[in-house]
């Protein structure tokens, strides 16, 4: 399975007035998006999936591949690991999955499949905003799983 992570591009900061889920992008986070959203469309097989937080700025940096993508509650920012890998269905899943969604979940997954020690909540891998992990899992006729990263990617090296 190929898993992406792809933390969600640069947004306005919340506010009293501005509540978290509904942070637009700034226009640095739109020039994010879209850089990572062409690249994207270049190496992504037609049949991806594209699983989205339900946030304005997921919406909107996900919105920059121009594909259909499916919306999940469990990808919030408030998400979990669990609901994360529940949702993708890692290491199962037969098709290329992107997450479009926030740190910390998005780091510590990448640091949880990765099978890095000692992360914690407080102190997560981090993906910069922008930026994609692409994580592959392949089973080996032994039965055991190896895990590997295929490439890391921040808008402003593409």
């Amino acid at each position: 399975m190929d898993l992406i992570l792809w933390r969600h591009a640069e947004a306005l900061p919340g506010s009293e007035t501005l509540a978290d889920l509904d942070r637009p992008l700034t226009a640095k986070g739109l020039k994010q998006a879209k850089r990572m959203g062409e690249w994207l469309n270049r190496v992504l097989p037609e049949n991806a999936r594209i699983l989205v937080s339900p946030a304005l700025r997921t919406q909107a940096t996900a919105d920059a591949l121009e594909r259909r993508y499916k919306t999940i509650p469990g990808l919030a920012p408030d998400g979990t690991i669990e609901h994360l890998l529940a949702e993708t269905r890692w290491p199962q899943a037969k098709e290329v999955t992107v997450v479009v969604g926030h740190q910390p979940t998005l780091g510590l997954a990448a640091a949880y499949l990765m099978g890095a020690q000692h992360v914690t909540a407080d102190n997560p891998w981090r993906l910069k905003k922008g930026a994609i992990w692409w994580i592959r899992s392949k089973s080996m006729d032994s039965g055991e799983v190896w895990v590997s990263t295929v490439a890391v990617r921040t808008p402003e090296l593409l």
